[in-house]
């Protein structure tokens, strides 16, 4: 049986770059343009980069940390990566889409596997409208920003801003505020995944925001759209012992 044809790519550090020359000293391989299967060699960070930047193929991509969290990648190592590869288990995540429009009329659209945040720009917090599916949900949240996390991405961020871990196969995605002032109790909320959500901005002249679609930032953003992209489709491969469910389980006992 043929051996899938692989591209290795690689993060700017020095450890990543690396990893890559040795990778690529011990298999063949080809232009990701022409790969089955792209091997990332880098951290999470690079990891997003990757997929967005080969989502069009929906290539499978399997990650091999050498960055620091690694949340999303799999151990480096330089032996039997042929073996790794066939008895890696396939994950399929659909990204949210962004569209954010900017205080000038100005439109922008980014994808994100992870989040899409609206952060305050200065030191005053933002005022936002919260609208789910055409309904208003809250008439004004003060707060430093707001974030929408897929399962994938809702230990990032998301958990840090206290919001829920969610199961990849729960269908849902988190709303979470980030330092809420008003309404001061005010949690957030888990939606279906088939949601949209619409963030307004009030006061952007006085208070502006940026919005974030994982690394791509739009700045002095008036009115935010965010929904998943059923559409695309995102292929992630990880080691038996290393899979992308079970570590989003485990993060729940972290003590």
């Amino acid at each position: 049986m043929a051996q899938p044809a692989l591209a290795f790519v690689a993060s700017p550090t020095r450890e990543a770059r690396r990893g890559r020359r040795q990778l690529a000293s011990r298999y063949p391989h080809v232009p990701p343009k022409e790969a089955d299967i792209i091997v990332a060699i880098g951290g999470d960070g690079f990891m997003l980069q990757t997929l967005r930047r080969h989502m069009k193929r929906s290539v499978p991509v399997f990650g091999m940390n050498l960055g620091t969290v690694g949340f999303l990648m799999n151990a480096y190592a330089e032996e039997d990566l042929y073996d790794r590869l066939a008895v890696a288990q396939a994950v399929q995540l659909h990204p949210l889409r962004m569209i954010a429009v900017r205080a000038d009329g100005s439109r922008r659209t980014a994808l994100a596997v992870n989040e899409v945040a609206l952060l305050r720009q200065t030191r005053q917090a933002s005022r936002l409208r919260i609208t789910v599916d055409g309904v208003v949900r809250l008439e004004e949240l003060t707060c430093d920003g707001i974030l929408v996390a897929t399962p994938a991405g809702s230990t990032a961020y998301n958990l840090s801003a206290h919001g829920p871990i969610l199961p990849l196969g729960a269908q849902v995605l988190a709303l979470t505020p980030i330092s809420a002032f008003r309404p001061r109790r005010w949690r957030g909320a888990i939606l279906p995944n088939a949601a949209e959500v619409r963030i307004e901005v009030l006061s952007n002249g006085k208070r502006p925001v940026s919005a974030v679609a994982d690394d791509t930032e739009v700045r002095d953003v008036v009115s935010v759209r965010i929904a998943e992209d059923r559409k695309t489709t995102l292929r992630l491969l990880f080691d038996p012992e290393h899979n992308l469910e079970e570590r989003i389980v485990r993060e729940q006992f972290v003590p």
